[in-house]
Formats: structure tokens, C-alpha cells, sequence
């Protein structure tokens, strides 16, 4: 069994799914922290928290900085607004109501407010000035993934395969794309990209699609992965990774798919290499930066596709998303720590112990630092000296 897809499964307590193929081939060991001489420590600039965090739930709700303020949201519903430079609260509400909140896909921000989806199939709308509730809206499946902004839309991509625009100033629906969803996936979805009239997304059943945002029309659908295998495990192709847009090209990834590079207009593949991932990859508009299925880091060239190095040692250790900081590529791993590595070798130039809970999301980049938010709801800012 894959290593990867037995951790995923472990996450979300599917323990029966796994009770008939599990053997000692299939015990994931996590790689020893690797042993690096940290060219730098980064220094704290404030420390906060929100509510309980995530816990050790499946979650990447990501902070958010935006309109000269951070906003931090926790599952269990406490979102707060802060001043990035002094760590100052702006405004707190807790959008608890008769159950947990149970928020899980955001935070995205645009037109003035910022925008939450839950576990219970809601999308959520603040003010960003003071965090008064807009509107709630209603869709149907969970919302595990940041919203997306265009044309006074806000599109959310749901676990039942739907892909929902609702009216930015009231949350009223405009219209919603159906895909199919198989019988088992991963737990996550694709958070939909945005540009230039159209919107693009992964599907759980393998494709990349894309639609007219202004009619909600599908326009094409190109293959990402091909189920394979005897059982559904073996068959998942789950396309999880938010697209990136570079110009004329988008590039996605798929778990046991492919990294493709699709021309926008037309949707044709311009390049594919054999890469496995449901993690958002990074870019510096040259390199691309992804995390496979098994925890390798690797370096692609967007022009070509060729790989420029791989970086293994942090083999099953629960990865973050990649994100550049500074000039680096930065991971979190399950355990705590914030790994630097330089983005010409892959090698480590630096290696920090955040907190004992964990990350389940990587740094968000604001003036003069970045943010770090540990699972148990710890925010630090932190910045290089």
C-alpha cells in the first residue's frame, strides 16, 4: 500500500478501510530529523493564539494578510484580526453557534471581507474592519478549501464535487458545476485558481477543469491521472493541489498522477512529468517547488519540466505546503519544525522547533516577517536577524 495514502487514511480515522491490507510492508517510518548547522534563528516579534487551533484535525486553514491586517481563524470558530507590526487584536468574534464551527477551508479575503468554509457545508463572510458576520451561506458538501474571488464571485470547491459561486455582497448562489466524486478519495479538495474570465480546479476522479466564471461553464477537462490498480486505494487520483498560473500556462499535480503544464487557452498539456502529490506546490515564477507523496522536496523547471534536485531527508515526516521565504524554500513537518532549504540545491541552510503540536500549514509571508500557527492555535511573528 502507499505509504502516503495509509497516512491520509490514518488521519481521518478510516482504521476499517485499511484493517485487511495492513502488514508489516506497509509501516510507515518517519526519517530522523536531519542534523543541520542553522545558518540563521529566527527572532520573535509577538506571540498570540487563537482558540484551540486545529488540533490534531485534518485542517489547512491558513492565515491570511491582507487590507494592513492578519486575520487567524481557529476550527472550533474564533477568528481574529491583527496589526502584523505590533501583534495588537483589531477585533475578535466567535462564529460558534448551536454546534463547533468546524471551520476548515479559508481564509480568503476580497470586496472588503474575508471568507471562511466549514466542515458543515457553510461559507462564511466578515467585514474586515470589524468582523461583523455579512451573510452565511449554505452549500452542499464541506468546504476544506480556500475560497477563490472573481468577478464579484466567491467559488468554492465542495467534498461533493461541486464547484459553487455565490454573489459576493449577499452569499446568494449564481450558479454550480457537479464532477464526480469516487467512492473513496483523499481527504481534501483543490482550492480553485482565478484569472483573466476563467476558473480552474482539481477534481477527486483526476482532472484538471476549467469554466467561464461570468456563465459557470465548463469549457474543458484534461486527465491528470488514471485510476490503475485492484482497489480503490490503489485507484485514487485525487488532483488536491490548488493550480498555479505563470503567464499563458497553469500547472497542477495529481496523487498517482502526473505534474502537468496545460496551456490556458486551449487546455492542452505542454509538458508532463511522473510526480505524485495532493500538497499545494510554490513557485518563484521560474522553479517549481512540490512536495511528493512520500515527503520528498523537489525542484522542477516551469519552462521544461526537468528536475533540478530532490532533497529526501525528510522522507514521511507530515510536510507543509512549500513556501518561499526570503529567498528560501520553507516546510513544517508534523512534529514542530520549520525546515530552510536553499532553492538553487535543495540543500539545508536552517532548522527551527516551532511547538510541539505540530504545523499543518507552512509560513504567511507579512511586513517585516512571517507568521507561523502551530495546530494548538500558538501564532508567532517571526523574522530573520
Amino acid at each position: 500500500m502507499n505509504r502516503f495514502v495509509k497516512k491520509v487514511l490514518l488521519s481521518i480515522s478510516v482504521l476499517g478501510v485499511l484493517a485487511g491490507c495492513s502488514s508489516e510492508e506497509d509501516t510507515v517510518i518517519m526519517a530522523p530529523l536531519p542534523v543541520v548547522d542553522s545558518e540563521f534563528s529566527p527572532a520573535t516579534e509577538w506571540s498570540s493564539s487563537i482558540g484551540s487551533g486545529i488540533g490534531q484535525f485534518f485542517s489547512k486553514l491558513s492565515p491570511a494578510y491582507a487590507y494592513d491586517k492578519l486575520f487567524v481563524a481557529s476550527r472550533d470558530g474564533v477568528v481574529k484580526a491583527y496589526d502584523p507590526e505590533s501583534g495588537n487584536t483589531l477585533w475578535q468574534v466567535d462564529l460558534e453557534e448551536d454546534d463547533s464551527a468546524r471551520l476548515s477551508g479559508g481564509i480568503a479575503t476580497a470586496y472588503q471581507k474575508l471568507y471562511i468554509g466549514s466542515e458543515n457545508g457553510e461559507v462564511i463572510a466578515l467585514d474586515v474592519e470589524t468582523g461583523e458576520v455579512v451573510w452565511r451561506a449554505e452549500v452542499n458538501g464541506e468546504v476544506l478549501a480556500k475560497p477563490v474571488a472573481d468577478a464579484n464571485l466567491i467559488m468554492v470547491h465542495t467534498s461533493q464535487g461541486l464547484l459553487v459561486a455565490l454573489e459576493q455582497s449577499n452569499g446568494e448562489e449564481r450558479w454550480a458545476i457537479s464532477t464526480d466524486v469516487p467512492n473513496l478519495t483523499l481527504r481534501g479538495d483543490s482550492a480553485p485558481a482565478a484569472i483573466s474570465g476563467g476558473v480552474f480546479w482539481g477534481t477527486a476522479n483526476g482532472r484538471l477543469a476549467a469554466a467561464i466564471v461570468e456563465r459557470g461553464q465548463l469549457i474543458w477537462q484534461q486527465p491528470v491521472g488514471t485510476p490503475k490498480g485492484a482497489t480503490e486505494i490503489d485507484r485514487l487520483v485525487d488532483v488536491d493541489a490548488s493550480p498555479i498560473i505563470l503567464g499563458g500556462t497553469l500547472y497542477t499535480i495529481g496523487f498517482n498522477g502526473q505534474l502537468i503544464a496545460i496551456d490556458l487557452r486551449s487546455g492542452n498539456p505542454i509538458w508532463k512529468r511522473n510526480y505524485s502529490s495532493a500538497t499545494d506546490m510554490a513557485t518563484d515564477s521560474r522553479t517549481l517547488y512540490l512536495i511528493t507523496d512520500n515527503d520528498h522536496i523537489v525542484a522542477v523547471d516551469a519552462r521544461s519540466g526537468t528536475e533540478l534536485w530532490e532533497n529526501k531527508l525528510l522522507e514521511n515526516r507530515l510536510l507543509t505546503a512549500p513556501v518561499i521565504v526570503d529567498g528560501f524554500v520553507v516546510v513544517g513537518d508534523s512534529l514542530g519544525y520549520l525546515h530552510w532549504l536553499d532553492r538553487e540545491t535543495g540543500y539545508f541552510v536552517s532548522q527551527q522547533m516551532t511547538n510541539e503540536s505540530g504545523l499543518s500549514v507552512g509560513p504567511t509571508m507579512v511586513p517585516g516577517g512571517y507568521i507561523i500557527v502551530n495546530r494548538d492555535g500558538e501564532i508567532k511573528k517571526l523574522t530573520i536577524k
